[in-house]
Formats: structure tokens, sequence, C-alpha cells
């Protein structure tokens, strides 16, 4: 397989846009859970913006160098887990709803990260420093929409994906029975939104609605 300058430029870009985006969603969920005064994150070093803490060997290098070098995508990723111990949370939380407090901030970090980098692709636009077309015009703009799309991924309700725990934590208690008998399927559910083609609309669709707006809001061409 021949590989120009140019693709070998983008696989280097895209893989360091995935290290950051899956960093930063794994500190989320480790920097909420030891506020809430779990201290099992902090000491297995995971509340820290330091790559190597989170990064998966296969899932966020292997698999992604795979398919950036076979497709010129990435496909899909993860990172290593944030191991959270509910039972220790010192605030007055039930520990269903630290544990969805602790999910959702996942999500939450990579809409934050995304909003951020087109902060940082709007003052160099404004100031000239990158136009449209330029080298790292793309990369700014694919980072936003990644992280959207990792927003919204991670979000959808199936275990176990961080939006299993925040249906499971926004949910009554009458209802936690249910959601438990629908959690073993939860696997299953997330495989076929990856495998079934044209399933990841579900995320792709909403995530690029949020850039367009996003970027329309800011006056950042598209």
């Amino acid at each position: 397989m021949n590989l120009s300058p140019e693709d070998i430029r983008w696989i280097i870009q895209a893989l360091i846009i995935l290290i950051l985006s899956i960093c930063v969603h794994e500190f989320g969920h480790a920097i909420v859970a030891d506020k809430l005064g779990d201290p099992l994150p902090r000491s297995q070093g995971r509340v820290t913006l330091n790559p190597a803490a989170h990064a998966d060997p296969i899932g966020t290098l292997l698999f992604p160098l795979m398919a950036l070098v076979l497709t010129k995508s990435l496909g899909f990723g993860w990172g290593r887990p944030v191991e959270v111990s509910p039972r220790h949370f010192t605030r007055k939380l039930s520990m269903r709803t630290g544990h969805m407090m602790v999910a959702a901030a996942g999500p939450m970090m990579n809409l934050l990260f995304g909003m951020l980098i087109s902060s940082v692709l709007l003052v160099l636009y404004r100031t000239g420093k990158v136009v449209p077309g330029d080298m790292m015009w793309h990369p700014l703009q694919y980072a936003v929409m990644l992280n959207f799309m990792l927003m919204f991924f991670n979000l959808i309700p199936a275990p176990p994906l961080d939006g299993g725990a925040v249906l499971e934590g926004l949910l009554p208690t009458r209802a936690l029975p249910a959601y438990h008998r629908y959690a073993v399927y939860g696997p299953f559910v997330l495989m076929a939104i990856i495998l079934i083609p044209g399933m990841s609309r579900i995320f792709a669709i909403p995530a690029m609605w949020l850039s367009a707006t996003w970027f329309n809001v800011l006056g950042i061409p598209l």
C-alpha cells in the first residue's frame, strides 16, 4: 500500500486528535469521581491529562492506526476505563446519582474540548493565522467534529456506554428492574450500532448538526 506524504501527515494528525480526545474523556470521569471523594482514580494515577495514563495500546493506538492506514478514517477507538468505587463517595449523593455524574463527565468533557478547539480555530481565523484550505484548517475542524461525535456516541443509553449509567441515574426507582433487564442486552445494542451499516447516523447526524450550528454561531466557514 502506497501512502503519500499527505496521507502520512493526516494519519499522524488524526491519531493525535483521537489520543487527546480520549484523554480528556477519561480525565473527565476521573476528576469528577475524585471530587466526589472516591480515592481510587487518584491512587491509580488517572486524575491527569497525561495521555499515557489513559491510552489503551489496542483501542487507542493499534485499531485506530490500522483503520487510518487501510481506510484513511479512524473507525472507532477507546481508552482505558477509569475504575471508580461509588461506595466511597463522600458527598451526600446516592451511589446511583454519583455514578451518573461520573459517567456524564466523560461526554461533557468532549463537548467542552470541542468548543475549546473551535475557539482556538476562531482566534486563528480572525487573526489570519489560518484560512480555509490551510494545512491546519481541516484537522482543527475535524477535531471539533470528532469530539462532538464522541459525546453523542457515548451518551447512547446502552451499557457499557456512559449513556447507560446516565439513563439509570435519571430513571425513577420503580423503573430500575426493567432497566436492569434491558442492560443485559446493552453490549449487543452497542455491537449493532458499530457493525450495522447506517447505524452510525444515530450519533453522526446530531454531531454534524451541532458542529455546523456551532461553527455558524462563531462565524467559522465550513
